[in-house]
């Protein structure tokens, strides 16, 4: 990482260099993720996801996202200082900012029982970032891209162009072919992982009536902010639908399945963030 600026530096040159650093610290921690995630998925194909190297490899993991999204997070923050916005909605203002959610969840699965899916949400947004940031910093600085030369009719005023490396090409490519399926595979994952949970705290298992009240809360959340999200829930309601509405179907079956939807339906209702931050519209999740 680079040094921190000299004190005899000008302001925006500082204030340049401090976002030059935050954002190589943001890639190393996405790149750092991918490394812990892919160690302790060997140790998890051989039953020895509770060793040390193991248990080293899944803390680090969230350590890694922590300080990815925190990064985000206070660069949010510092915008918002230079300007003197204040955050719409004040405490839940923040918690409606998904970069802020996925900090608290990182945070919190850092020091709950191991869920190895906990990790896959985290592990694929962290593959397009890194593939993000090669594609725009590091193929640049390595294969600077070449100048192409005019043609005999371009203007002698025109700006240059340059022909971009094929690697970044090609990570271009695979971004824009993949990113919205894959997100819908996190929307799944996220959705299992909140099953797994709670099939734990039906168990009594360590911390999971906790959990699982917190990571109810951040699904909810999830959902309010992601398209993704919801149509992963209208896929699978339209499912047991199928399911539940076969011949043959018990009508005990039917009748708790209608009641898990309208208990579903009252609880969208009943925690309506929006009516609590005065219909400001929730932030993104930026990279």
């Amino acid at each position: 990482m680079a040094p921190p600026p000299p004190a005899d530096m000008p302001l925006p040159q500082r204030l340049q260099k401090l976002a030059s650093t935050l954002q190589f610290a943001w890639f190393a921690g996405h790149a750092v993720l991918i490394l812990c995630i892919t160690r302790y998925a060997f140790s998890w194909i051989r039953f020895n996801y509770y060793g040390g190297m193991a248990s080293f490899c899944y803390r680090s993991a969230f350590v890694a996202a922590a300080s990815t999204y925190g990064i985000v997070v206070y660069k949010t923050w510092r915008a918002r200082q230079k300007t003197g916005a204040k955050q719409p909605g004040g405490a839940l203002g923040y918690l409606s900012d998904e970069n802020v959610q996925y900090l608290l969840m990182a945070l919190v699965w850092l020091f709950m029982p191991q869920y190895p899916l906990a990790l896959l949400p985290y592990g694929i947004y962290s593959i397009f970032h890194v593939a993000t940031y090669t594609r725009a910093n590091v193929i640049p600085t390595i294969a600077p891209p070449q100048k192409l030369v005019p043609g005999a009719a371009a203007s002698p005023n025109g700006k240059p162009q340059y022909a971009p490396h094929p690697m970044a090409d090609a990570i271009g490519s695979f971004v824009k072919k993949y990113y919205d399926s894959s997100m819908s595979v996190v929307a799944s994952l996220e959705i299992g992982l909140w099953a797994r949970i709670l099939l734990s705290a039906l168990f009594f298992q360590r911390r999971s009536w906790i959990l699982i009240a917190v990571y109810t809360a951040f699904l909810r959340a999830r959902y309010a902010q992601s398209s993704h999200v919801k149509n992963s829930f209208a896929q699978l309601e339209a499912r047991v639908d199928n399911l539940i509405g076969a011949q043959g179907t018990p009508p005990v079956a039917r009748q708790a399945w209608d009641t898990v939807k309208g208990v579903a339906r009252q609880f969208h209702g009943a925690t309506d963030v929006n009516k609590y931050v005065n219909g400001a519209a929730a932030p993104k999740k930026s990279s």
